[in-house]
């Protein structure tokens, strides 16, 4: 692999591939595709691949201490056993239809982070237009208890990282804002906010990940093409190029987790764009130099 070239790993055609994390114990990756209603598995150097279907849209995928998974799908919670049934332990504001999950981590505590939005997504999977800020962000418990973190509104909620000095990231897409906030464990709010990074004129803030270097990787979807590496001070360190529109989300992977792996989506495209790049919504793959760090398991 040419190491700062970013090539074509899996050609998965995902709607909207998200949610990549990489399973040390079963040396694969594990993603989903949102519109696509579907949850895939990848060992990257065999390219044995397995794939799931799921009763709803699918948002987000952790993995459990116990080897299973957690799974945010439409406005619920779920645990799963690969290739079993969904067992909902949770559902996230089950009064408001208007409103689905999008973004889903494991913390370093052991809880599953989600973040809402408006939902996006017509009955006919067609997009819809987000006309306000409805998303906020909640944490499920290993017990299935959960809470709201803070009050504030995202318009969609994207990226979940928790940086070494104990802070955590996310971004509001619609903003084009990652921000900092202060977090003391457990159910404790989130408080402190700050801007780390926003203005950046390539695409908008989708997923992202953290080095062992504690550098964010920040996929830069709508057009950006490319991830940017920000430093924990909040300053663009890098601009690594991908060979999609819309890259969504990224982990670092492999034996030495020093690869690191983008999926990307194809949603809204048009016909002709997709004749003329028919890998949008594939896994790419790069070696950037750095290594990442290893999943959160829930529970």
């Amino acid at each position: 692999m040419d190491d700062m070239n970013a090539r074509l790993v899996f050609d998965a055609r995902d709607i909207v591939g998200e949610s990549l994390i990489w399973d040390d114990r079963r040396d694969r990756l594990v993603w989903v595709d949102i519109i696509g209603r579907r949850i895939h598995r990848l060992d990257p150097l065999t390219l044995a691949h397995e794939s799931w279907e799921t009763p709803d849209l699918v948002t987000s995928i952790g993995l459990r201490a116990d080897g299973g998974a957690i799974v945010g799908l439409r406005n619920a919670i779920a645990v799963w056993d690969f290739g079993g049934p969904f067992q909902t332990i949770a559902t996230i504001e089950p009064d408001r239809p208007d409103i689905r999950l999008n973004e889903g981590v494991v913390a370093p505590d052991g809880s599953f982070w989600v973040g809402t939005m408006a939902n996006n997504i017509g009955s006919d999977d067609a997009p819809l237009t987000i006309t306000q800020d409805a998303g906020q962000l909640f944490r499920m418990a290993p017990d299935g208890g959960v809470t709201r973190l803070s009050e504030e509104h995202f318009g969609i909620t994207n990226t979940m990282v928790w940086t070494q000095d104990g802070r955590f990231v996310t971004a509001d897409t619609m903003k084009n804002a990652i921000y900092s906030y202060a977090w003391h464990g457990g159910s404790s709010g989130l408080t402190d906010r700050r801007l780390l990074f926003g203005d950046f004129q390539r695409g908008l803030p989708d997923g992202s990940c953290m080095d062992a270097e504690g550098h964010i990787w920040n996929c830069r979807v709508v057009g950006g093409s490319c991830l940017a590496r920000i430093a924990p001070d909040g300053r663009l360190d890098r601009i690594v190029e991908v060979s999609c529109s819309w890259p969504t989300s990224c982990t670092f992977g492999g034996a030495d987790l020093d690869t690191l792996f983008v999926t990307s989506a194809r949603f809204t495209m048009t016909t002709n764009h997709l004749d003329a790049h028919p890998h949008e919504g594939g896994l790419f793959a790069l070696r950037p130099g750095e290594r990442g760090q290893p999943s959160n398991r829930f529970g």
